[in-house]
């Protein structure tokens, strides 16, 4: 194992001690893998941000009787206390805070080298090594599921050009998955990491929102909340026109550059802010991103444009212009929400992950009969676990009588 320091893990129980709590549908799958063992005899590799709400899932799954081997997918969204803890309590960890890309690749290839019959993947780090030069580790693989939208268009290139090894569940596009936590989630937690990193006021500032996708949508909608005037930047002539008619403006961001005082890019594309938009934004505003990778802002540009490079507290670098313009990157540009803070709230994550522990189990029932490419979640699956969080938040629903699903079900 890798971790930082053991003598953590007490502030690491904490936290994952406090997420438990507040996942009643997780906790509930957890009590089932206990009696069941449904992966008795396997090993399971994670890749996934190393926080409280991670280490309770990997519990979960050793509870289902597996070796768990987990690692990050972001070299500063590990919590250093919660892999201290979550060793203590059984699981193989490779994950410190803040290391280097070198060490990064090495705690991956780390957990494969367990030789993984399941694989939990976020962003597709673990999948690409898979099919590169750890391709040997994957000899016991039975399949895996993948958590975000980055990941999946990975997946769905590689599936397209013929050569994806092994089937993956596609969790991110899951109903219990993406209209919660890419929206609600994202939403949230975003805005957790920019207020608490910049100790700033949103109300009154201009919000550029580069992206209208789901994560996006939680965003804008969490901007305008705080009193934000949003603008939103899109590609997609139908986003950009739901985006218009949820009240946002909409403009290419060759506009959008000088109006905003924040932009948060959530595309999970490359260069979406870029040298020609660096020279026309405002002094001191405030650059963030809530994509997978660190590369919608093209900080090798925004380097190069600036005179002087300097930290301006934990989390932000100031970036100041031959001008005298100061532009401030936070937390390097990769995921602010985790790196600059703790990711998503546990009630979302709840949903996500018990789509995650379920589609392990969907992948080693159907083992004999997957094949090689990507897979929607299971209808049943979203409704189980949709059901089980109604119940864990005191909701109910009506049901129909046999007369209305007679009528439903008629031609005529």
């Amino acid at each position: 194992m890798d971790i930082k320091d053991p003598s953590l893990a007490p502030a690491g129980h904490k936290k994952i001690d406090w997420v438990s709590a507040y996942m009643p549908v997780l906790s509930g799958i957890r009590e089932e893998f206990r009696r069941t063992k449904p992966f008795r005899g396997l090993r399971i590799a994670m890749s996934i941000h190393l926080e409280a709400k991670t280490a309770y899932l990997a519990t979960v799954l050793k509870d289902g009787g597996a070796e768990v081997y987990a690692t990050g997918c972001n070299p500063l969204s590990t919590q250093d206390d919660v892999a201290a803890a979550l060793a203590e309590r059984g699981v193989f960890v490779f994950a410190r805070h803040g290391v280097s890309a070198e060490e990064y690749e090495e705690h991956l290839l780390s957990v494969l080298t367990c030789h993984p019959h399941l694989m939990i993947d976020d962003g597709g780090d673990l999948t690409s090594l898979l099919h590169g030069k750890a391709q040997a580790l994957g000899d016991c693989l039975i399949g895996g599921a993948e958590e975000t939208t980055t990941g999946i268009h990975r997946l769905l290139a590689r599936e397209a050009q013929g050569g994806l090894r092994f089937p993956m569940v596609d969790v991110n596009d899951a109903d219990c998955k993406h209209l919660f936590d890419n929206r609600y989630g994202t939403g949230q937690s975003t805005f957790d990491g920019i207020m608490n990193t910049t100790n700033l006021i949103i109300a009154g500032k201009c919000v550029v929102i580069a992206g209208y996708g789901w994560c996006g949508k939680g965003a804008a909608m969490r901007a305008k909340g705080l009193g934000a005037r949003v603008v939103v930047t899109e590609i997609d002539p139908v986003k950009a026109i739901e985006a218009a008619m949820d009240g946002f403006d909409v403009r290419p961001m060759s506009e959008a550059a000088a109006m905003g005082d924040l932009f948060i890019t959530l595309t999970g594309c490359r260069d979406v802010i870029r040298a020609e938009h660096f020279a026309v934004m405002k002094d001191g505003a405030l650059l963030s991103n809530a994509g997978h990778f660190d590369v919608e802002i093209d900080k090798v540009a925004l380097e190069a444009a600036a005179t002087r490079v300097y930290e301006r507290k934990p989390n932000i670098m100031g970036y100041e212009m031959k001008d005298g313009r100061t532009l401030n990157l936070l937390a390097e540009g990769r995921l602010v929400n985790l790196a600059a803070g703790n990711g998503h709230p546990a009630e979302i994550m709840d949903m996500s992950f018990a789509i995650q522990a379920k589609s392990l189990e969907f992948l080693l029932s159907n083992k004999d009969t997957l094949a090689p490419r990507v897979y929607r979640v299971p209808a049943e699956i979203d409704r189980e676990v949709a059901t089980r969080k109604l119940c864990g938040m005191g909701l109910a629903i009506d049901t129909l009588s046999p007369e209305q699903e007679a009528y439903l079900a008629a031609c005529e």
